[in-house]
């Protein structure tokens, strides 16, 4: 067939068939533009063809037994076409794609029976909806979108490997286009028609489970996102962990690496909507919103436009960290710095996604990015989705990175109702609260608050490294091209996950006792008192959390702590221009490029601070002057003051080398394409700046060393606590437990320290006892989840069991309602060994729904499976070596999640103003937009 004719065969299928049949009546064929021929395509598709295909499709599936037994094309359906009603038909020749085999055949279609349906009968789908020129086999439809939810799809160099295969076997294919175009249509819509066709079977399971009962609980959405959150038969039946325990946690984070760019032509049009189901916010929902945020936040500013602020520092409404705390935690972060750009508007339409997923990693909701940054519109969208579909007095908690200032706009701009907001516990995610000041890490972490056991608030960062293959061929799609391969995807990691929960609650269980005995021992040998313990956490986080009033005794020695740590700062970046410089003089300068942005980059920063230094020495009073001329003979004093100062300053920098990589990645992304270079780079950059830091942590250990000395002379106040040294092993680490974050010894000047400040068994057994606390609501929440997941499966098998009885007279539903008790059989098997060392936390019976003999059949399978899975491994093994399986998604376990998230802490992307080190207290925060970056799980090799 010639290009010629396909070309031809395109135009016709855009005229609509009735109008195909009388081409005599028409000499000269209406012509349309490429975007009505698309248009009309799609409508095609979408409210004609693809509603009519589900049912043969499924019928083919059981004829062929799930595509096992399929038709050969020129052999079956020799009468098709042969329509009993009179319709004026018509011949199509059609090329088919096999696997291993390239054939042409003729069709008769008519109106009644279209080439669609008649193609599907021969386990082929067609390129186009009314004439097709080429069809492609289901089994290779069906392998391919297999293999494109696991590896980056590329359906450009499929076609060329299977045209080049073909051609190997002496099938000509004459336009090489017309295969990847025709292709893609086929593909895609194939993908529409598996969706619509598994929604198809879900719908008659739901129908079969609902009753009047189920009232007062979650919506059957949530009950089919996760089981675990949602699939238990009362959500009153509480986790009994803490009495402060929501019923579930949740997780938001947003995602600026999965942006679209702008039509390179300027043309403004979107691609057709596709006729499936999303896990994306209508865009009108999220617009709503963002008014609703702007008009909150303009009669915000006009009610607080008359009030003076306070003189002294003050807690906001609501809120338990003091505001000079929440504007440092906004310095640490970008994303309180609307005005900084993550994406450009210019070069991209859609910048990024922001995600509400569930403590088990399954996705809820997501939000497509249209800004420049992560406004909070888009999480409040999210969040007011989410209470829509619980109930009234069901409570969450939150996990976000920035959850203090998402907490603090709630309620100075009341973006929701009191009742709402009462129903929300807030927390920072586990791995960022390195960017938070102290005060608000003992607040808000989610190993200090209590409610959220082991909770970690990363499952974001996991969906991000999962979806990270699909950022080149998104960055170019359409708009809801986009959308769909996302949703595809999304659908894909809930199949995967949904199998593995059986593996997730044993492994949580194993890990969260041996943490919890770990601790117990711990505490056992301090041979310290609980209620002690928590009597002097409940006051360390009084002390801590207290605001700073602006005019007091101690504001001198705080101006001269501020000055002397600006001071520092400036040295450093002064030396460090310094050494950049000579190395420009003497020649050794492997990369001209980069070196010429570190030294601009350094050179900003250190103008923007020699300012800030300039303010603040500016505002001091003539009482502050004198005062620090005071304290400057003060021996002990001085020392102390300078130790504070090195001591925050080695803070600053330590949280400025966990905000590097996304840094450098801005500099090299214009010059450096291949990642290992960039990585290569990264590392020697960052890797410079360690000795500064461990420079840094002697100078403050030698001027530890000289207050114990004055102390032991008795040189100092008679209340004086000798300050705790830094380690240098493990000071990278940064975690919210290291002595870094604690002034001991530098900053108090009560007469009486308390214990929680100045005992070490004390403050050793507050982190110990928290930590057994977090593995008891752990513990409890498990129990909880143990209970629910047995609780679903027996209303699943109910439902499915209802759907049967119902379509016993259609073989074609009756196999695939078997086909799904098959698999739900296999998964309940794994899911029944796995928690069988788990307590429920209610009775729940023996039952799991499937008869034990059809769990002993499904045992006996899995077992002969794995068997010859370890025959094969050994095979492999005995001559390729030793081989380990994947991780699979969401599996990673707590254990093992600190160190991989060490590992790649270097990967962060979280932003780090510089100019903002020590500077002056920011104004209100309005919108807030916030960094993220996918965590790069340490993938093992599977052996094949």
């Amino acid at each position: 067939m010639s290009r010629t004719e396909l070309e031809h065969k395109d135009d016709e299928a855009t005229i609509p068939f009735s109008d195909s049949l009388h081409f005599s009546d028409h000499p000269v064929p209406r012509r349309l533009t490429s975007s009505q021929k698309r248009a009309n395509q799609w409508r095609r598709w979408s409210d004609d063809i693809i509603p009519r295909m589900i049912v043969p499709y499924l019928s083919y599936i059981e004829e062929t037994l799930s595509l096992r037994h399929a038709n050969v094309p020129g052999e079956r359906h020799s009468n098709d076409g042969e329509c009993g009603t009179g319709c004026r038909t018509r011949s199509i020749k059609v090329a088919c794609i096999l696997f291993n085999t390239f054939e042409e055949i003729t069709i008769i279609a008519c109106p009644c029976f279209p080439a669609p349906l008649q193609l599907l009968r021969r386990g082929l789908f067609p390129c186009a909806p009314m004439v097709p020129s080429l069809a492609v086999d289901l089994r290779v439809l069906e392998f391919v979108r297999l293999l494109f939810v696991r590896q980056s799809p590329n359906q450009t160099a499929w076609c060329d490997a299977l045209e080049t295969f073909l051609d190997g076997m002496r099938y000509k294919l004459t336009s090489k286009n017309s295969l990847r175009h025709r292709f893609s249509n086929a593909f895609h819509w194939y993908r529409v028609l598996t969706v619509l066709a598994r929604d198809h079977i879900s719908t008659l399971i739901t129908d079969a489970r609902k009753d009047s009962s189920r009232v007062d609980q979650p919506s059957e959405y949530l009950r089919s996102r996760c089981p675990l959150c949602f699939g238990g038969n009362d959500w009153r039946n509480e986790v009994r962990g803490s009495p402060s325990m929501p019923n579930i946690i949740v997780c938001i984070d947003a995602c600026f690496t999965q942006k679209r760019s702008t039509n390179p032509r300027g043309a403004t049009g979107s691609d057709p909507p596709n006729p499936t189901s999303s896990f994306f916010l209508p865009t009108a929902d999220v617009n709503a919103m963002e008014d609703f945020v702007q008009r909150c936040r303009g009669e915000g500013r006009q009610a607080r436009a008359s009030r003076a602020e306070p003189d002294e520092d003050c807690y906001e409404e609501g809120m338990r960290v003091p505001v000079s705390v929440l504007n440092g935690c906004g310095d640490s972060f970008i994303a309180a710095d609307e005005k900084r750009e993550k994406a450009s508007t210019r070069f991209f339409t859609d910048t990024g996604l922001m995600a509400l997923l569930c403590r088990h990693d399954r996705v809820l909701w997501v939000a497509n990015l249209t800004s420049v940054g992560e406004k909070q519109h888009y999480a409040l969208a999210l969040l007011d989705q989410l209470f829509k579909h619980l109930p009234a007095q069901m409570t969450i908690g939150l996990l976000y990175d920035i959850g203090c200032q998402l907490e603090r706009s709630c309620h100075k701009w009341k973006f929701m109702d009191d009742n709402t907001l009462s129903r929300i516990a807030f927390a920072i995610a586990i791995f960022h609260a390195y960017g938070h000041q102290w005060p608000c890490q003992i607040v808000y972490h989610p190993r200090k608050r209590e409610g959220f056991g082991l909770s970690d608030g990363e499952g974001c960062e996991r969906l991000w490294s999962f979806l990270k293959p699909l950022i080149p061929s998104l960055r170019v799609s359409g708009f809801n091209q986009r959308l769909f391969v996302l949703d595809t995807q999304i659908r894909h990691l809930d199949s995967k996950s949904l199998q593995g929960f059986g593996h997730w609650l044993h492994r949580r269980w194993i890990h969260c006792q041996t943490k919890k005995n770990g601790a117990l021992d711990s505490l056992h040998d301090l041979q310290v008192d609980e209620d002690m313990l928590r009597v002097e956490w409940k006051a360390q986080v009084d002390h801590q959390t207290r605001p700073a009033p602006r005019q007091s005794r101690n504001k001198a020695a705080e101006v001269i702590t501020t000055v002397l740590a600006l001071e520092k700062t400036l040295e450093a970046q002064e030396a460090s221009i310094r050494e950049l410089e000579m190395q420009l003089h003497s020649g050794r300068v492997p990369d001209i490029v980069e070196f010429n942005l570190q030294l601009a980059d350094i050179r900003s920063r250190r103008a923007k601070t020699a300012d800030t230094l300039r303010r603040r020495r500016a505002a001091l009073g003539t009482e502050d002057k004198v005062n620090l001329q005071k304290m400057k003979k003060d021996i002990y004093l001085t020392v102390r003051l300078n130790a504070l100062a090195v001591k925050t300053h080695i803070r600053d920098r330590l949280r400025q080398r966990k905000f590097e990589l996304e840094r450098l990645e801005r500099s090299y992304r214009a010059t450096i394409n291949a990642e290992h270079k960039l990585h290569a780079n990264t590392q020697q950059s960052i890797k410079r700046q360690e000795p500064g830091i461990l420079k840094l942590v002697s100078t403050y250990n030698g001027l530890c060393s000289q207050l114990r000395s004055l102390i032991r002379q008795r040189r100092a106040p008679p209340y004086a606590i000798m300050p705790h040294i830094i380690p240098r092993d493990g000071i990278f680490l940064l975690d919210v437990d290291d002595d870094i974050w604690q002034d001991v010894g530098l900053d108090d000047d009560t007469m009486a320290p308390p214990a929680w400040l100045s005992d070490d068994a004390v403050r050793n057994g507050i982190r110990l006892q928290l930590e057994v606390d977090r593995c008891v609501e752990e513990e409890a929440r498990l129990m909880h989840e143990r209970a629910v997941i047995q609780e679903w499966m027996l209303a699943e098998w109910g439902a499915i069991r209802g759907a049967s009885n119902n379509a016993v007279t259609d073989a074609v539903m009756s196999f695939h309602l078997r086909s799904h008790a098959d698999e739900l059989v296999n998964i309940c098997v794994v899911w029944k060994k796995k928690v069988q060392c788990i307590p429920c936390a209610w009775p729940v019976g023996e039952s799991w729904g499937p008869s034990d003999e059809a769990l002993l059949q499904a045992a006996r399978d899995q077992a002969q499976s794995s068997f010859r899975d370890e025959d094969d491994a050994e095979s492999v093994e005995g001559e390729e070596g030793d081989c380990e399986g994947d991780l699979e998604y969401g599996e990673i376990g707590d254990e093992e999640l600190m160190d991989a998230i060490e590992d790649i802490a270097l990967a962060d992307e979280y932003r780090y103003d510089y100019s903002n080190e020590l500077v002056d207290d920011t104004d209100d925060i309005d919108d807030h937009y916030m960094p993220s970056s996918p965590i790069k799980l340490s993938n093992k090799r599977r052996c094949i």
